[in-house]
Protein backbone atom coordinates (compact mmCIF):
# COMPACT_ATOMS: atom_id res chain seq x y z
CA UNK A 1 0.00 0.00 0.00
CA UNK A 2 2.95 2.79 0.92
CA UNK A 3 4.76 1.40 -2.42
CA UNK A 4 1.38 2.45 -4.36
CA UNK A 5 1.51 5.56 -2.47
CA UNK A 6 4.68 6.47 -3.58
CA UNK A 7 4.72 5.38 -7.21
CA UNK A 8 1.86 7.72 -7.43
CA UNK A 9 3.79 10.47 -6.16
CA UNK A 10 6.76 10.21 -8.54
CA UNK A 11 3.83 10.21 -11.02
CA UNK A 12 2.73 13.52 -10.01
CA UNK A 13 5.67 15.43 -9.94
CA UNK A 14 6.88 13.98 -13.32
CA UNK A 15 4.18 15.03 -15.11
CA UNK A 16 5.55 18.44 -15.74
CA UNK A 17 8.39 17.53 -17.15
CA UNK A 18 6.65 14.78 -19.49
CA UNK A 19 4.55 17.91 -21.28
CA UNK A 20 7.18 20.08 -22.19
CA UNK A 21 8.79 20.52 -26.06
CA UNK A 22 10.87 18.32 -27.17
CA UNK A 23 12.28 21.03 -29.17
CA UNK A 24 13.50 23.04 -26.47
CA UNK A 25 15.51 20.75 -24.96
CA UNK A 26 19.59 21.93 -24.36
CA UNK A 27 18.24 25.63 -24.80
CA UNK A 28 18.24 28.47 -21.45
CA UNK A 29 15.01 30.72 -21.97
CA UNK A 30 15.45 34.09 -21.61
CA UNK A 31 14.07 35.91 -18.98
CA UNK A 32 10.84 37.79 -19.59
CA UNK A 33 11.15 41.18 -21.04
CA UNK A 34 9.57 44.13 -18.90
CA UNK A 35 6.76 45.08 -19.91
CA UNK A 36 5.99 49.19 -20.52
CA UNK A 37 4.58 50.95 -17.92
CA UNK A 38 1.13 52.24 -19.24
CA UNK A 39 1.02 56.68 -18.67
CA UNK A 40 -2.00 56.89 -16.21
CA UNK A 41 -5.16 57.20 -17.42
CA UNK A 42 -6.43 61.36 -17.93
CA UNK A 43 -9.62 62.33 -15.47
CA UNK A 44 -11.79 61.93 -18.72
CA UNK A 45 -10.58 58.38 -19.10
CA UNK A 46 -8.40 58.85 -21.78
CA UNK A 47 -4.69 58.22 -21.85
CA UNK A 48 -2.53 61.24 -20.40
CA UNK A 49 0.02 62.35 -22.48
CA UNK A 50 3.84 62.14 -21.43
CA UNK A 51 3.93 65.21 -20.02
CA UNK A 52 0.83 64.69 -17.75
CA UNK A 53 2.76 61.38 -16.75
CA UNK A 54 5.51 63.35 -15.75
CA UNK A 55 7.88 62.39 -18.76
CA UNK A 56 9.63 64.45 -21.09
CA UNK A 57 7.36 65.72 -24.36
CA UNK A 58 8.76 63.76 -27.63
CA UNK A 59 7.77 64.06 -30.92
CA UNK A 60 4.07 65.64 -31.71
CA UNK A 61 3.03 65.89 -28.02
CA UNK A 62 5.93 68.80 -28.03
CA UNK A 63 3.81 72.26 -28.19
CA UNK A 64 4.58 74.10 -31.79
CA UNK A 65 7.30 76.18 -31.91
CA UNK A 66 8.70 79.37 -34.20
CA UNK A 67 12.28 78.21 -33.61
CA UNK A 68 14.06 77.66 -37.15
CA UNK A 69 14.58 74.88 -38.71
CA UNK A 70 17.90 73.23 -38.55
CA UNK A 71 19.94 74.07 -41.26
CA UNK A 72 20.07 71.63 -44.29
CA UNK A 73 23.63 69.24 -44.29
CA UNK A 74 25.05 68.02 -47.24
CA UNK A 75 27.43 64.98 -47.46
CA UNK A 76 29.21 65.60 -50.66
CA UNK A 77 32.32 63.47 -51.17
CA UNK A 78 33.82 67.02 -52.57
CA UNK A 79 33.67 68.39 -49.10
CA UNK A 80 36.51 66.37 -47.80
CA UNK A 81 39.02 67.69 -50.15
CA UNK A 82 37.67 71.75 -50.64
CA UNK A 83 37.35 74.13 -48.12
CA UNK A 84 34.01 75.31 -46.53
CA UNK A 85 34.18 78.98 -48.71
CA UNK A 86 34.75 76.84 -51.56
CA UNK A 87 32.11 74.55 -51.10
CA UNK A 88 29.37 77.34 -50.18
CA UNK A 89 30.40 78.95 -53.72
CA UNK A 90 29.71 75.74 -55.91
CA UNK A 91 26.02 75.17 -53.87
CA UNK A 92 24.84 78.72 -54.27
CA UNK A 93 25.91 78.40 -57.75
CA UNK A 94 23.91 75.29 -58.45
CA UNK A 95 21.07 76.36 -56.60
CA UNK A 96 20.65 79.13 -58.85
CA UNK A 97 20.79 77.50 -61.69
CA UNK A 98 24.13 79.02 -63.11
CA UNK A 99 26.14 76.24 -63.92
CA UNK A 100 28.84 78.55 -65.88
CA UNK A 101 29.00 75.87 -68.51
CA UNK A 102 28.07 77.11 -72.58
CA UNK A 103 26.00 74.11 -74.37
CA UNK A 104 25.44 73.94 -77.56
CA UNK A 105 22.96 71.66 -79.60
CA UNK A 106 20.91 71.74 -83.47
CA UNK A 107 17.93 69.72 -83.49
CA UNK A 108 15.70 69.17 -86.30
CA UNK A 109 12.17 68.23 -84.83
CA UNK A 110 10.93 67.79 -88.61
CA UNK A 111 12.61 67.50 -91.68
CA UNK A 112 10.51 65.43 -93.65
CA UNK A 113 8.69 64.29 -97.82
CA UNK A 114 5.45 64.70 -97.78
CA UNK A 115 3.57 62.23 -100.45
CA UNK A 116 0.44 64.06 -101.64
CA UNK A 117 -1.39 62.66 -104.97
CA UNK A 118 0.85 64.23 -107.22
CA UNK A 119 2.10 66.88 -105.57
CA UNK A 120 5.04 65.74 -103.28
CA UNK A 121 7.01 68.09 -100.65
CA UNK A 122 9.00 68.75 -97.42
CA UNK A 123 8.83 70.68 -94.76
CA UNK A 124 11.69 71.41 -92.65
CA UNK A 125 11.42 72.84 -88.76
CA UNK A 126 14.93 73.36 -86.63
CA UNK A 127 16.83 75.01 -83.86
CA UNK A 128 20.34 76.37 -82.96
CA UNK A 129 21.30 77.42 -79.72
CA UNK A 130 24.58 78.27 -77.82
CA UNK A 131 24.58 79.59 -74.19
CA UNK A 132 24.04 78.56 -70.59
CA UNK A 133 21.70 77.14 -68.01
CA UNK A 134 19.62 80.90 -68.40
CA UNK A 135 20.54 82.56 -70.94
CA UNK A 136 20.82 81.40 -74.86
CA UNK A 137 21.33 82.42 -78.50
CA UNK A 138 18.92 80.65 -80.60
CA UNK A 139 18.23 80.41 -84.35
CA UNK A 140 15.17 78.82 -85.92
CA UNK A 141 14.27 78.01 -89.37
CA UNK A 142 11.13 76.69 -90.86
CA UNK A 143 9.48 76.04 -94.27
CA UNK A 144 8.29 74.16 -96.50
CA UNK A 145 8.14 73.48 -100.67
CA UNK A 146 6.77 71.21 -103.50
CA UNK A 147 9.16 69.39 -105.83
CA UNK A 148 8.98 71.07 -109.28
CA UNK A 149 8.06 73.99 -107.60
CA UNK A 150 10.31 75.82 -105.51
CA UNK A 151 9.94 76.57 -101.52
CA UNK A 152 6.60 78.02 -100.74
CA UNK A 153 7.57 79.67 -97.62
CA UNK A 154 10.58 79.73 -95.22
CA UNK A 155 11.70 82.00 -92.73
CA UNK A 156 14.54 82.21 -89.74
CA UNK A 157 14.80 84.04 -86.52
CA UNK A 158 17.54 85.57 -84.12
CA UNK A 159 16.02 85.29 -80.84
CA UNK A 160 17.13 85.63 -77.47
CA UNK A 161 16.24 82.73 -74.60
CA UNK A 162 15.73 83.37 -71.34
CA UNK A 163 14.45 80.36 -69.01
CA UNK A 164 11.52 81.35 -66.22
CA UNK A 165 12.25 78.45 -64.53
CA UNK A 166 12.53 74.83 -65.02
CA UNK A 167 9.38 74.14 -67.89
CA UNK A 168 9.55 77.75 -69.02
CA UNK A 169 11.35 79.54 -71.61
CA UNK A 170 10.40 83.17 -73.01
CA UNK A 171 12.06 84.57 -76.49
CA UNK A 172 12.35 87.38 -78.22
CA UNK A 173 14.10 88.51 -81.01
CA UNK A 174 13.54 88.86 -85.04
CA UNK A 175 12.12 87.01 -87.69
CA UNK A 176 13.08 87.53 -91.56
CA UNK A 177 10.60 85.99 -94.02
CA UNK A 178 12.61 84.39 -96.93
CA UNK A 179 10.10 82.97 -99.71
CA UNK A 180 7.44 83.76 -100.99
CA UNK A 181 7.34 87.49 -101.79
CA UNK A 182 6.82 90.15 -100.56
CA UNK A 183 9.33 89.69 -97.97
CA UNK A 184 8.11 90.85 -94.07
CA UNK A 185 10.39 91.84 -90.89
CA UNK A 186 9.17 90.80 -87.61
CA UNK A 187 9.49 91.80 -84.18
CA UNK A 188 9.21 88.33 -82.71
CA UNK A 189 8.21 87.25 -78.80
CA UNK A 190 7.27 83.52 -78.10
CA UNK A 191 6.75 81.30 -74.71
CA UNK A 192 7.71 77.91 -74.51
CA UNK A 193 7.57 74.98 -72.09
CA UNK A 194 5.81 72.11 -70.71
CA UNK A 195 2.81 72.35 -70.14
CA UNK A 196 0.01 69.98 -68.16
CA UNK A 197 0.17 66.13 -69.44
CA UNK A 198 3.58 66.50 -70.74
CA UNK A 199 2.84 68.80 -73.89
CA UNK A 200 5.47 70.63 -75.50
CA UNK A 201 3.70 74.24 -75.97
CA UNK A 202 4.74 76.93 -77.82
CA UNK A 203 3.00 79.94 -79.00
CA UNK A 204 4.26 83.42 -80.53
CA UNK A 205 3.36 86.57 -81.46
CA UNK A 206 4.89 88.70 -84.78
CA UNK A 207 4.45 92.57 -85.50
CA UNK A 208 5.96 93.10 -88.86
CA UNK A 209 7.39 96.36 -89.91
CA UNK A 210 4.28 97.13 -91.83
CA UNK A 211 2.19 96.95 -88.29
CA UNK A 212 1.03 93.57 -89.05
CA UNK A 213 -0.19 90.91 -86.07
CA UNK A 214 -0.19 87.41 -86.73
CA UNK A 215 0.52 84.48 -84.14
CA UNK A 216 1.07 80.63 -84.03
CA UNK A 217 0.41 78.07 -81.81
CA UNK A 218 2.32 74.54 -81.60
CA UNK A 219 1.66 71.77 -78.97
CA UNK A 220 2.96 68.19 -79.32
CA UNK A 221 3.03 65.14 -76.87
CA UNK A 222 5.05 61.94 -76.76
CA UNK A 223 2.91 58.87 -76.22
CA UNK A 224 5.14 55.87 -76.03
CA UNK A 225 4.25 52.93 -77.09
CA UNK A 226 7.29 50.50 -76.58
CA UNK A 227 10.73 51.42 -75.35
CA UNK A 228 11.27 51.61 -78.92
CA UNK A 229 7.77 53.28 -81.06
CA UNK A 230 7.07 57.04 -79.94
CA UNK A 231 3.43 58.22 -81.36
CA UNK A 232 3.78 61.84 -81.42
CA UNK A 233 0.46 64.05 -82.17
CA UNK A 234 1.01 67.41 -82.82
CA UNK A 235 -1.34 70.30 -83.53
CA UNK A 236 -0.83 73.63 -84.98
CA UNK A 237 -2.66 77.27 -85.50
CA UNK A 238 -1.67 80.26 -87.62
CA UNK A 239 -3.64 83.07 -86.39
CA UNK A 240 -3.73 87.07 -88.09
CA UNK A 241 -4.94 90.25 -86.44
CA UNK A 242 -5.68 91.73 -90.16
CA UNK A 243 -6.39 90.86 -94.00
CA UNK A 244 -3.50 90.54 -95.91
CA UNK A 245 -4.19 90.31 -99.83
CA UNK A 246 -0.64 90.18 -100.79
CA UNK A 247 0.30 87.24 -98.82
CA UNK A 248 -3.21 85.74 -99.05
CA UNK A 249 -3.85 86.00 -95.66
CA UNK A 250 -7.30 86.65 -94.40
CA UNK A 251 -8.14 87.97 -90.67
CA UNK A 252 -8.84 85.92 -87.68
CA UNK A 253 -7.46 81.72 -87.00
CA UNK A 254 -6.02 81.55 -91.12
CA UNK A 255 -4.94 77.85 -90.82
CA UNK A 256 -5.30 74.83 -88.76
CA UNK A 257 -2.59 71.90 -88.87
CA UNK A 258 -3.00 67.94 -87.21
CA UNK A 259 -0.29 65.61 -87.48
CA UNK A 260 0.59 61.97 -86.02
CA UNK A 261 4.00 60.99 -86.10
CA UNK A 262 5.35 57.44 -85.06
CA UNK A 263 9.04 57.37 -84.52
CA UNK A 264 11.51 54.84 -83.85
CA UNK A 265 14.18 55.43 -81.38
CA UNK A 266 17.33 54.04 -82.37
CA UNK A 267 18.95 56.24 -80.60
CA UNK A 268 17.99 59.53 -78.79
CA UNK A 269 19.49 61.58 -80.89
CA UNK A 270 18.26 59.83 -83.99
CA UNK A 271 14.31 58.78 -84.35
CA UNK A 272 13.04 58.00 -88.11
CA UNK A 273 9.13 58.46 -88.80
CA UNK A 274 6.45 58.28 -90.96
CA UNK A 275 3.07 59.28 -90.00
CA UNK A 276 0.07 61.56 -91.57
CA UNK A 277 -0.02 65.53 -91.88
CA UNK A 278 -3.83 67.46 -92.71
CA UNK A 279 -3.89 71.10 -93.05
CA UNK A 280 -6.78 73.28 -93.47
CA UNK A 281 -7.00 77.52 -94.49
CA UNK A 282 -10.05 78.60 -92.72
CA UNK A 283 -12.27 81.58 -93.56
CA UNK A 284 -10.76 84.70 -95.76
CA UNK A 285 -7.64 82.92 -96.08
CA UNK A 286 -9.09 79.22 -97.66
CA UNK A 287 -10.77 82.03 -99.91
CA UNK A 288 -7.96 83.03 -101.06
CA UNK A 289 -6.62 80.01 -101.46
CA UNK A 290 -9.50 78.90 -103.57
CA UNK A 291 -9.03 81.84 -105.89
CA UNK A 292 -5.62 80.73 -106.46
CA UNK A 293 -6.48 77.18 -107.87
CA UNK A 294 -5.40 75.73 -104.85
CA UNK A 295 -7.07 73.29 -102.18
CA UNK A 296 -8.22 74.51 -98.80
CA UNK A 297 -7.55 71.17 -97.07
CA UNK A 298 -5.18 68.93 -97.81
CA UNK A 299 -3.44 65.57 -96.54
CA UNK A 300 -0.29 64.09 -97.06
CA UNK A 301 1.74 61.03 -95.46
CA UNK A 302 5.26 61.71 -94.53
CA UNK A 303 8.02 59.84 -93.84
CA UNK A 304 11.03 61.80 -92.32
CA UNK A 305 14.01 62.13 -89.49
CA UNK A 306 13.69 64.00 -86.32
CA UNK A 307 17.60 64.70 -85.02
CA UNK A 308 19.82 66.56 -82.45
CA UNK A 309 23.51 67.10 -81.94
Amino acid sequence: MIRHAAFALLMAGASPAMAQDHSMHGMHMPAAAPTATASPPAPDGSAATRSEAGEEPRGTDQPPGSAEAPPVTHDIAAARYFGADAMARAHQAMMEGHGGGTYSQVRFDLAEVQVRQGREGYRWEGLAWIGGDVDRLALRSEGEGRYGGGIEHAEVQVLYRRALDAWWNLEAGVRQDLQPGPRRTHAAVAIEGLARYMWDVRAQAYLSTRGELTGRIEATVDQRLTNRLILRPRVELALSAQDMPDLRTGPGVTEVGLGLRLHALIRPELMPYVGWSWTHKTGRTGRYATAAGEPRAEGAAVIGLATWF
